[in-house]
């Protein structure tokens, strides 16, 4: 289960990054059915994507940490449940978006509980350094 962490901690890290500078990069013409949107959508979308690409490497930094620190796993997987979350409310508020953002919910809804239960694997597994802790203040916001 350690080396599955390691795997997903990874490849969300990578696919975030890649998403992000993909949506600083291209502006509209990265989400679909915004191309017609205009500058306002352009501008917060490219933002948003600056955004996404840093949260991407905070995964990529907690998959290079050994063992990979659970307090940071299940942070960042509440934060990608909070953007499904945010997903959901939007479909009650707005009405179905297209299609690729419905499968992107469902990941969002499904892969956070995957990875708050795989979050320990590594601390736990044999050989892994004993006594890492989070760090002092680590937890509060």
């Amino acid at each position: 289960m350690a080396k599955a962490l390691r795997v997903l901690t990874l490849l969300m890290g990578w696919a975030c990054v890649a998403i992000g500078l993909a949506h600083v990069a291209l502006g509209n013409a990265a989400l679909p059915g915004a191309a017609e949107a205009g500058p306002t959508v352009d501008s917060w979308g490219r933002f948003m994507g600056a955004a996404f690409a840093g949260y991407g490497l905070a995964w990529l930094w907690a998959a290079r940490q050994r063992p990979i620190p659970a307090y940071a796993v299940r942070w960042l997987a509440a934060v990608f449940l909070l953007g499904g979350i945010g997903r959901l409310l939007s479909l009650a508020a707005e009405g179905r978006p297209h299609g690729f953002q419905i499968f992107l919910t469902v990941l969002e809804l499904a892969l956070p509980p995957l990875y708050f239960w795989l979050a320990t694997a590594e601390e736990r597994a044999p050989g892994s350094r004993s006594g890492i802790e989070k760090p002092e203040g680590a937890g509060r916001l």
